[in-house]
């Protein structure tokens, strides 16, 4: 009898910490993240840039239109293809640029196109300057839903300085671009264009704003960029039927961002 008795003690013993250990596996990720984030937003940081214009006549001189992140040499600079004026002033020296530094501390750097995805809205810019810190792109990208991505950019542009935002969340759906319409009357030429070439794009539970179209979304722990922050192309798309758009996010994978870069190899 006692040792019976002390067996069941043992059982609830070992159950009761079984429930302990359990509880600590399921919140590891989030405590690993929460510890990594902070490291890893720091070191991805100097590669995150503003791209806009620069005009001597205007006040202010820079407007911003968007986020971009360095890769490749340091020379060359992702963005959305909406984000790149279609025209500038050349008869007032506009020009595009993207800007670098921290808070007040801002240097600008005069850009060129050099490569365009329309299709994926991305764009590849160049600078001539010095090199700045590039992002690596994950080489083997396969993202899964409910993993937990960052993405850094500057959602309210430069009014209060540049400084760099940073927000999280899970890739809640890998979803098409583009879902056929319930009323054939409501397809647009943009949206039968997309159901020809459909392709996914992530679907994140984290807000994204105008000024982050650009952003890098990456990997927590290695700051590896998987994805380009968008909303403008894919909104139009899918939510153009929604009286009240979501507060979704989405992204453009990287393979698209290494089609693009590939083309000036």
């Amino acid at each position: 009898m006692i040792q019976s008795k002390a067996i069941i003690t043992m059982n609830v013993i070992l159950l009761k910490y079984s429930k302990i250990f359990l509880c600590f596996a399921l919140l590891w990720p989030l405590v690993s993240s929460a510890t990594q984030l902070p490291s890893t937003v720091d070191a991805i940081r100097p590669s995150i840039v503003a791209i806009g214009t620069v005009m001597p006549t205007r006040s202010p001189k820079a407007q911003f239109m968007g986020t971009g992140f360095v890769v490749g040499d340091g020379r060359h600079i992702i963005t959305n293809h909406h984000v790149v004026p279609e025209i500038l002033n050349h008869a007032r020296m506009e020009a595009l640029a993207i800007f670098e530094g921290h808070g007040k501390q801002v240097k600008a750097h005069k850009a060129k196109v050099i490569a365009t995805d329309e299709v994926h809205d991305l764009a590849l810019l160049s600078i001539t300057d010095e090199p700045l810190p590039a992002l690596k792109l994950d080489d083997t990208p396969s993202v899964r839903e409910g993993e937990l991505y960052a993405f850094t950019g500057f959602p309210i542009g430069m009014v209060l300085g540049l400084h760099p935002v940073t927000h999280r969340g899970i890739v809640s759906a890998i979803t098409p671009i583009v879902i056929p319409a319930l009323n054939a009357r409501r397809l647009e030429v943009k949206h039968i264009r997309r159901m020809q070439d459909p392709f996914n794009v992530f679907q994140l539970d984290a807000t994204a704003y105008p000024g982050n179209s650009g952003s890098p979304l990456y990997t927590i722990d290695t700051g590896r960029v998987v994805g380009v922050v968008n909303s403008v192309l894919v909104k139009s798309t899918k939510e153009s039927a929604l009286t009240n758009p979501t507060g979704i996010s989405y992204a453009i994978p990287v393979k698209y961002v290494k089609q693009l870069m590939d083309k000036i190899k």
